[in-house]
């Protein structure tokens, strides 16, 4: 999966080695993933969160035009 930010110009292999913690998958490459994969969930949450508070305090849009009466 890494190896697929590979393909990007002119940054992909120099990403897949940061990725990697090195040149090949070692220890520091278990340790970025695992802190990913821990901290991601919690991320996501907050984003939730933000995204509920916004829509309660704005309100939902009518993106059809819809009356709202009918």
């Amino acid at each position: 999966i890494t190896n697929l930010f590979s393909a990007i110009p002119y940054i992909g292999q120099t990403l897949v080695e940061w990725m990697w913690g090195g040149f090949s998958v070692d220890n520091p490459t278990l340790t970025r993933f695992f802190a990913i994969h821990f901290l991601l969930p919690f991320f996501i949450a907050g984003l939730t969160l933000v995204h509920l508070t916004l829509l309660h305090e704005t309100g939902s849009n009518n993106p059809l035009g819809i009356p709202a009466d009918c």
